[in-house]
């Protein structure tokens, strides 16, 4: 039932060399949002408050995830650089210039949206191109591991023909999730810097098994470029923000981050379900917002107030605690996830159950599924039900 935390063919510092990703990601975002700042704010790139689902109350600066796809990118160069020399280089460059080129064209996709306003529809078709570079280099999930036990082998044709909608799914859910998730300042940013942090412990634990010299390497690599990437973004971002990720951050975040879940998908897939559980927090988010819209038969895709921390701060929880308190639960879903990797695959689907069937029906007892107005949230002042709206 129990697999040991660390495996034995590589010692835990082995992703120690890798450093030079995260501080030059970091670094090279850090100058790159100062610039995206002033460029926004120079053609009139900026966020307006509307009164109904926005929080802040002047115009804010867009463009800020131009600088964490530059300073990504800066690290996912600099771990090329490191790896010079191997003997499967090519399949690390491969690997990593594809979701090089999901980022940029999920990034792209979002700054047109940030700019033009473009249709849910049109923001869906972006990200299922997004999802085309990373499928050509190779970048499926691994089912063998899965049917292995029940006696079935998968043919490489079928592996794949079930692989693509699967890497679909999870960049549209990821991309989608954390769109949503991007409401308060601060908050996006540092709940995907918890996830990616957690999906670094996964990918350095898996490393000590040997499974895969170039998996294990690029999974390093992406997570430490994403979290130096987003961490050189949020000293801009602290409320009150100075600049936004915009659609073009979350929408690269989320890429980024189902990447990676579909690297940790390959052979054993216990790291892919503790992966699911790490990114716990946006999916409660998520399936929140729409189960709320769904039980008061109101619009699936119009914004409202009825997100996780929407409710918070609409029951008089303040901003920085709303954060800080969501920050908290991306730390536990994190733990959560870890802990599960321990588990023998079979074993780990309970907790994956578990956890969230548990978390929905805390939200539920919680009320966060009522809903009065189009886009209020119910929320609690003296004791009498009120909406925002």
């Amino acid at each position: 039932m129990f697999n040991e935390l660390l495996g034995p063919k590589r010692p835990l510092d082995w992703s120690v060399r890798f450093w030079p990703v995260i501080v030059s990601a970091f670094a090279c975002a850090l100058i790159a949002t100062w610039l995206c700042k002033a460029i926004a704010l120079r053609f009139n790139i900026v966020d307006k408050p509307d009164d109904l689902v926005k929080t802040h109350n002047k115009p804010v600066a867009y463009l800020g995830g131009v600088g964490v796809l530059i300073g990504f990118s800066v690290g996912i160069l600099c771990g090329i650089y490191l790896v010079r020399g191997e003997n499967f280089l090519p399949i690390v460059i491969r690997w990593l210039f594809g979701i090089i080129a999901g980022a940029a064209i999920s990034c792209f996709v979002g700054v047109v949206d940030d700019i033009f306003n473009i249709s849910p529809a049109k923001k869906i078709l972006g990200q299922i191109i997004a999802a085309v570079p990373i499928m050509l280099a190779g970048i499926l999930p691994d089912f063998s591991e899965i049917v292995r036990p029940f006696g079935f082998q998968m043919s490489d044709g079928i592996e794949i023909a079930i692989g693509v909608p699967v890497v679909i799914f999870f960049v549209l859910g990821a991309t989608n999730s954390l769109n949503l998730l991007d409401g308060i300042d601060g908050l996006c940013g540092g709940v995907t810097v918890i996830i990616t942090a957690g999906m670094l412990l996964l990918a350095i634990q898996r490393s000590t098994y040997a499974f895969s010299d170039q998996g294990d390497m690029v999974r390093v690599i992406v997570c430490l470029a994403l979290v130096g990437g987003v961490c050189g973004f949020l000293p801009f971002n602290r409320h009150p923000a100075k600049i936004f990720m915009g659609d073009a951050g979350s929408m690269l975040l989320g890429f980024v981050v189902a990447a990676t879940m579909m690297l940790l998908a390959r052979q054993a897939p216990r790291w892919w379900i503790a992966s699911i559980i790490v990114f716990g927090l946006p999916i409660v988010d998520t399936g929140t917002a729409l189960l709320r819209r769904l039980i008061n038969k109101r619009p699936l895709f119009v914004s409202d107030r009825g997100h996780i921390y929407d409710q918070m701060i609409d029951r008089g929880i303040p901003l920085k605690r709303t954060v800080e308190i969501c920050y908290l639960l991306a730390g536990f879903y994190a733990a959560t996830g870890l802990l599960t990797s321990m588990l023998s695959t079979p074993y780990n689907l309970i907790p994956l159950t578990g956890i969230f069937t548990i978390s929905f029906l805390v939200v539920w007892q919680m009320g966060f599924l009522k809903m009065e107005g189009l886009r209020g949230a119910v929320h609690k002042t003296g004791g009498t039900d009120k909406t925002h709206s």
